[in-house]
């Protein structure tokens, strides 16, 4: 008699990868909308700035720490601001694709529902542009915040009146903070290492940016992170992958039948 095994459980990151072209393109296309609807949302400049205001009060009623105590420690240094300027303007892209590639290229199912839950994000937050358009602090005034960028550099945003590429007043929620919380969701769950947790140093570090810089408010963050929360609820994940960082999928232990289990014989 042949011993029989049960069909062993499809693994999560064994599945194929898309195809490069299609996920390039929907990437692409997501990002391209998202910055064509938030300057089609553009020239909301009055309620912008009422809703800045309120959204300032509202931190001050339920005792949210002001924002100008980050920025206070900014300022101890003109380094460390200048670093915290560049920080906001060059890792917030580049961190996010490389998450995506990496994901792509070695766990091609964590890839789709990262994917995914970044378009759910997204997309909620182009809605947020529409419905709630919102100054960042650096244009409040009365706020003793200053606009870091402008004075210490880089800057990424020119005047808003001149700015064509960008939309100012769409601070509302900082996908900053959004994509770089999911990026250390995305590794955390897709890798085995004991170190991995570290990659929440990313949103910490973004979060204490966004907010010193005057770019966004702490109700700008915890918004994004409900969001979020959300997507990550309403998109199924994959099971983390077996094995430790970098050694791939566990193969799967096959199944014994009861009659292979006689054929074995008793256990020693």
């Amino acid at each position: 008699m042949n011993a029989r095994s049960e069909p062993a459980e499809a693994q999560p990151d064994t599945i194929a990868r898309p195809p490069l072209l299609r996920e390039f393109l929907l990437v692409a296309g997501l990002f391209l909308v998202y910055k064509l609807g938030r300057r089609l949302a553009d020239g909301h400049t009055s309620d912008a700035f009422r809703d800045a205001h309120r959204v300032w009060h509202l931190e001050r009623a339920v005792h949210l720490p002001a924002e100008t105590g980050v920025q206070s420690a900014l300022l101890h240094g003109d380094a460390l601001v200048h670093l915290a300027n560049t920080y906001y303007a060059t890792v917030h892209f580049p961190a996010t694709v490389a998450f995506l590639v990496w994901l792509y290229l070695r766990r091609p199912a964590h890839y789709m529902w990262a994917r995914r839950v970044l378009a759910l994000v997204t997309s909620a937050a182009l809605v947020l542009t529409f419905t709630f358009p919102l100054a960042p602090p650096r244009m409040l005034s009365g706020t003793g915040l200053l606009d870091t960028a402008r004075i210490y550099g880089p800057s990424v945003y020119g005047p808003p009146a001149r700015d064509h590429l960008s939309n100012q007043f769409a601070a509302m929620p900082s996908l900053h903070f959004g994509w770089a919380l999911m990026v250390a969701v995305g590794l955390i769950a897709a890798t085995r290492s004991r170190w991995r947790w570290l990659w929440l140093l990313h949103p910490l570090v973004t979060l204490a940016v966004i907010v010193g810089t005057a770019n966004h408010y702490w109700l700008d963050s915890i918004v994004a992170t409900a969001l979020l929360v959300t997507a990550l609820a309403v998109v199924h994940s994959p099971h983390r992958a077996a094995g430790p960082e970098g050694a791939g999928t566990a193969s799967p232990r096959p199944r014994l039948t009861a009659g292979d289990t006689a054929l074995a014989g008793p256990a020693r």
